[in-house]
Formats: structure tokens, sequence, C-alpha cells
């Protein structure tokens, strides 16, 4: 059975999961991602590295780092994961940046932080305690992981491709106008950007596109809107890909969040 449960305060965004069959289809978050594995364990490519969260282990996820999962067995998986924008963490870090340099750590006072946050959101607890232990859990976080000036290391290639693509998340991916702007080959674009940033301009896009409806839906209840402003053919085709990014489709998520 497949239960994914997601929650929204000001500045969080909650999910509670539980599946055995259930695969995420490789993507990226814009926001940093950390979670609890609760039972079972989760498996995922991250950045390409295979990774294996037992029970008790916290995952960490810096921002647009590229993973999929999924269970490692028929046993199946319960999973708590919070996500929060880089600019409110800038906000609670004073103006810097986390850096998460492992992916995985068995850290009892970190997850019952993280576990803290997950069950106020879930339950609809007021904002002002929601904020209180996000911030003990940035503090946390901060203490244990390297603390950076903002720099982004990404390459030119791929700052400027991704620049273009999300100009375009209401039209379908034109690679052949991109590859001219770039001056590259189609072939030699796809190598290279897949090549540094984890992911193919495609499955990028893709991602972009789903991203955006989710935040649309977040920010206007609309789910024939999500599907037009982010150039998705009908609601079904917004759904099968919405899907395999949150494991609901998306007309769920909104129902969700209202």
């Amino acid at each position: 059975m497949e239960l994914f449960n997601y929650r929204k305060s000001e500045d969080v965004l909650a999910l509670s999961a539980s599946f055995t069959d259930f695969t995420y289809k490789k993507h990226c978050h814009e926001e940093y991602a950390v979670g609890v594995t609760l039972r079972g364990i989760q498996q995922y490519n991250l950045d390409g590295h295979y990774q294996a969260s037992h029970k008790n282990g916290v995952m960490l996820f810096n921002r647009e780092q590229t993973h999929d999962g999924s269970s490692y067995d028929r046993e199946g998986i319960d999973y708590v994961m919070l996500y929060f924008k880089p600019e409110r963490m800038a906000e609670v870090l004073g103006k810097k940046e986390l850096h998460f340099s492992t992916p995985i750590v068995y850290d009892p006072e970190l997850a019952r932080a993280i576990l803290r946050v997950n069950d106020a959101v879930q339950h609809g607890r007021d904002e002002a305690l929601c904020s209180e232990l996000l911030l003990n859990l940035a503090s946390l976080l901060a203490r244990e992981n390297e603390v950076i000036v903002p720099h982004r290391a990404t390459s030119s290639l791929v700052r400027t491709a991704k620049e273009m693509m999300f100009y375009s998340i209401d039209d379908v991916l034109k690679l052949d106008d991109l590859c001219t702007q770039l001056g590259m080959s189609k072939y030699q674009f796809i190598r290279e950007f897949k090549a540094q940033a984890g992911i193919s301009p495609y499955q990028f896009f893709l991602n972009c596109k789903v991203e955006r409806a989710r935040q649309s839906l977040e920010n206007d209840k609309d789910i024939y809107a999500a599907v037009a402003q982010c150039g998705f053919v009908d609601l079904t085709h917004l759904n099968r890909h919405f899907k395999r990014f949150f494991g609901i489709t998306a007309y769920e998520y909104m129902k969700q969040l209202n």
C-alpha cells in the first residue's frame, strides 16, 4: 500500500510516507530536504552514488541534488521528509547557507528535531511553534554541517541552460533552439549537461515543470491553472508526471493542502 501525506506550514513542506513497490523517478528539489527513516531500508542514488538509510537514519539533501528512491526490499519503508526553501534557511542562519557533506547520519537528537517539526506541521500546530522548532532544527544542522557564504559551483553551461529552461516552463523543451544559443551540437549539449548536472536536460526540464506546478497548486489552489501555466497537455499528463516525483497525483496533493 502506498501512503503519502503532505502538509504545509508557512516555511516547511512535511511529508509522511509509507510504501513498498513505489519508485521515485530521478529528480531534484529547489529546497533543502531532511528526513528520517522510521522502518525498513530506504535506498537511493544521490548524485550517482548509492545510499541506503536504515532505521533512524537521517537523510540530508542539498538543494538541486539529483536522486531517486525506493524500498530496499518487499518489507517496505516508513519515513518522514521536510522540505524548506534556501532563502528561509539563509534567513535563519544570517544570510549563509548549509552544505551537507554527509548524506546519511545516525544522530538521535537531530532525528528527534526533524520528527518534532514534522509532527507540528502535520497536525497544523501554531505557526509560532513551527517556526521555533524549525529554528532549533536549523541550529542543529548548522552545528553538524558546514555553513558557507553562498557560492554556486554550477558550471556556466549548466547555469545558463537552466536559466533558459526556467523561462520556457510553459512550453515544450526546444532543444535545437537552446543548443543554437549555446553554440553547441544537440548531442554535445546533452552529454555535457548530464555529466555536470547528473540529470539529462529533458529530465531537468520536466522536473522544473512539475516543481512549478506544485508551487502553483500551493499558491492558487487551481489545478487547471497549473496545467496551463506549466505547459502540460492536460490534467492526466500533469498527474502522471507529478506522481512519479511526489507519490500522489497533483489533484490529491492539492486536496491535502486545502
